[in-house]
């Protein structure tokens, strides 16, 4: 648990998938939470769907306490102003449409105190859709996590051009206090970072299905035997540095003809129904649609596994 969080109040807005995920990044680093949701049936599942997680986390090693005390910290908020009077940071979790977006950062706005950063978790919204008309608009910004957050520690804040530089140092400073790794995304960017590189892979990856270059099985080795291993613990500038004995302007100079050559062969993936069937079809071959809630707790305790050990290496 870091220390000194305990004064800090953190709002979470939205108990599904993302928001309780964020609900438990928060507990554990010991900041207290308000845990709000517009439906009440779906709040009142979360803790215990919370506590299944953090007893896989308890198991794997990755918390630094037991559940319980976790638990204590997260705090069902009957209303959106219990959730956002007294935070110092509001986290929105709500459906990717620009006008339920509006509607509840005006809410929000009028009832955070005017220090409180306002954030969304929003993958693919820019925070200048939604929050230019807004008083407070200068302490709002997009947080993306990776999912889930508390087992991926990446976090891109994203500011709309109105976003004052103080919000978004005081956004950094929070995620990393809670054990994120937060990047800042310059300027806004559909998509932010994350999800251009991975659109960028599986545009490439769908390409080299649909020309039957290979099977779904084989392509995910790609990654999973492959690139992923590595990119697990340095990213792909790292990995070039080292790939060439003399570091990058080596790699370029060796191999940036053959990729530049090659950007120009790739082309824009329509995803045409027929090819995302025929994957599909693939898929439940390998994993029935019946399997996949058990596949994704698997997914997620080996992602446990790799996490508890890159925690315990040097950088």
């Amino acid at each position: 648990m870091t220390g000194g969080n305990g004064d800090c109040q953190i709002g979470v807005v939205g108990a599904g998938m993302i928001g309780r995920a964020w609900a438990m990044v928060f507990a554990q680093a010991g900041f207290k939470v308000q845990l709000h949701n517009p439906r009440a049936a779906k709040l009142a599942s979360a803790l215990q769907e919370i506590e299944v997680l953090l007893g896989d986390l308890a198991s794997n090693g990755l918390l630094r306490e037991s559940p319980d005390a976790v638990l204590t910290r997260i705090h069902l908020a009957e209303t959106l102003e219990e959730a956002c009077v007294g935070s110092v940071l509001v986290q929105e979790n709500i459906p990717e449409t620009v006008e339920a977006k509006r509607a509840i950062y005006e809410l929000m706005d009028a009832m955070a105190p005017a220090d409180a950063v306002l954030a969304s978790s929003t993958s693919w919204l820019p925070a200048s859709q939604f929050t230019e008309g807004l008083r407070g608009r200068a302490r709002c910004l997009v947080a993306h996590p990776a999912n889930p957050p508390y087992l991926i520690p990446l976090v891109e804040v994203c500011p709309a051009p109105w976003t004052s530089s103080e919000a978004v140092q005081r956004a950094l400073s929070l995620y990393k206090d809670a054990g994120q790794e937060p990047v800042l995304v310059r300027k806004e960017i559909s998509g932010f970072l994350l999800n251009r590189v991975q659109g960028a892979v599986l545009n490439e990856m769908l390409n080299l299905y649909e020309h039957n270059y290979a099977s779904t099985g084989d392509l995910d080795k790609v990654m999973k035997f492959g690139l992923g291993l590595r990119w697990s613990f340095m990213g792909p500038f790292e990995t070039i540095d080292l790939n060439a004995p003399n570091g990058v302007l080596d790699y370029a100079e060796r191999y940036g003809p053959s990729y530049a050559t090659l950007a120009k062969s790739q082309e824009a993936n329509a995803w045409n129904s027929e090819v995302v069937q025929s994957i599909d079809a693939e898929r439940r071959q390998a994993l029935e649609v019946s399997e996949l809630p058990a596949r994704g707790r698997w997914r997620d305790n080996r992602l446990m596994t790799l996490r508890r050990h890159q925690t315990e290496q040097p950088e």
